[in-house]
C-alpha cells in the first residue's frame, strides 16, 4: 500500500480556512449559537448546545440553507 504525504500543519490550516466549506461551517455554527442563545433566554437558563442544535436543525436549517442558495446568472 502507498503511503500518502501529509500536508504541512501550517499549510493545511491555512488551506481549510481559506475553503468555502468551512465558511458554511462557521456560518452554520454561528446560527446555531445565536438560536442557543435566543431560546436560553426565553427558557430562563442555558439550554445547552447539543439541545439548540437539534432544535435548530429541525426547525430553522432547511430555511436558513434555502436564503444561502445563491441564483446561478445565465
Amino acid at each position: 500500500m502507498k503511503r500518502r504525504r501529509l500536508i504541512p500543519h501550517t499549510d493545511l490550516s491555512k488551506s481549510i480556512s481559506r475553503s468555502d466549506i468551512y465558511k458554511e461551517f462557521l456560518a452554520e455554527k454561528e446560527e446555531v449559537m445565536r438560536h442557543k442563545w435566543l431560546e436560553s433566554e426565553k427558557a430562563g437558563y442555558d439550554i445547552g448546545y447539543e439541545r439548540a442544535l437539534v432544535d435548530w436543525i429541525m426547525n430553522h436549517r432547511e430555511k436558513w440553507l434555502a436564503s444561502r442558495i445563491k441564483p446561478k446568472k445565465q
